[in-house]
Order: C-alpha cells, then sequence, then structure tokens
C-alpha cells in the first residue's frame, strides 16, 4: 500500500475513533495527477449529504500534459462505500465535536483508495502531552542503542 498524499495535521490535531478505507471517484487527468504525486489533503474534510459522502477542499493539482480536458482543482468529489459504513458514519458524525477528514490517498489493486478518519479535535495540552511522549520514546532509543554499542 502505497501512500500518495499524507495528511500529516491530521494525527496531529486529532484523536481518531475510527477509520474507513474507501473509494472515490475521479475523472480524467485526477488519476494522472496523483500518480505523479500532485495533490494536497491538509485543508479536505468530508460530509455525509444525502445518503452519499462527499471530500471537500481536497486539492489536485493540474495534470501538467493535460488540455483544456483538465479537471477542477478543488471539486468536491463523492467516496464510495457501503450502505450501512455511510449510515455509521452519519451516527458518528453527528456528534457534536467529531469530525470526518481523509488520512491519505494510497493505491490498491490499481485503484486510488481513501483513509477516511472520524476523530474529535486535540487540545493543546493534549498536542504537549503527544510531543513529551514522542520525545521520551525517542531518549529512550538512543539509550538503548548507546548500550548496545557499547558492547
Amino acid at each position: 500500500m502505497a501512500d500518495i498524499v499524507t495528511n500529516h495535521k491530521a494525527r496531529r490535531d486529532y484523536h481518531i475513533l475510527d477509520t474507513f478505507e474507501t473509494g472515490i471517484v475521479l475523472h480524467g487527468t485526477e488519476v494522472k495527477a496523483l500518480r505523479a504525486g500532485k495533490g494536497q489533503i491538509a485543508d479536505a474534510f468530508a460530509r455525509v449529504e444525502k445518503d452519499e459522502v462527499w471530500l471537500y477542499n481536497a486539492h489536485i493539482d493540474e495534470y501538467a500534459h493535460g488540455n483544456i480536458y483538465n479537471h477542477a482543482l478543488k471539486a468536491p468529489r463523492k467516496l464510495l462505500l457501503h450502505r450501512s459504513e455511510i449510515r455509521k458514519l452519519f451516527g458518528l458524525a453527528a456528534v457534536k465535536g467529531n469530525a470526518l477528514f481523509p488520512l491519505d490517498f494510497h493505491w490498491k489493486n490499481g485503484k486510488v483508495k481513501v483513509s477516511l478518519a472520524v476523530g474529535t479535535g486535540k487540545q493543546s495540552y493534549d498536542k504537549r502531552a503527544d510531543i513529551k511522549e514522542r520525545d521520551a520514546e525517542r531518549e529512550v532509543k538512543r539509550a538503548t542503542m548507546k548500550f548496545k554499542k557499547g558492547r
């Protein structure tokens, strides 16, 4: 599973409650642009509307060799899920404070897939705690590497 585009802000700013792997409806040159790695999903979000899930603000650059048939850069894109998954997403998204956002675009069997997450926003003290935890893990790794080299 090779990542095409990753949303680095997602794991930093949200507590992730659940994830879904979805298909996405892409047109023409969008797939070629993604194959070239030209996309950005840092500000993207999803909504459930009329039993369908839509992805907004996902920026896919124009394909360099495209012509007048190039795609719109920030067009809403439909996400493909089973009806039961859509109902579950609707229930999770309806809870106050929850958000739907993409974690990444990746390839699976030659098709572009989206890892969609449901999460709640982190407070600044949660972010600081995550940084402290990550630093402590890094120090432990350094100490074990020094110990192994010393032998």
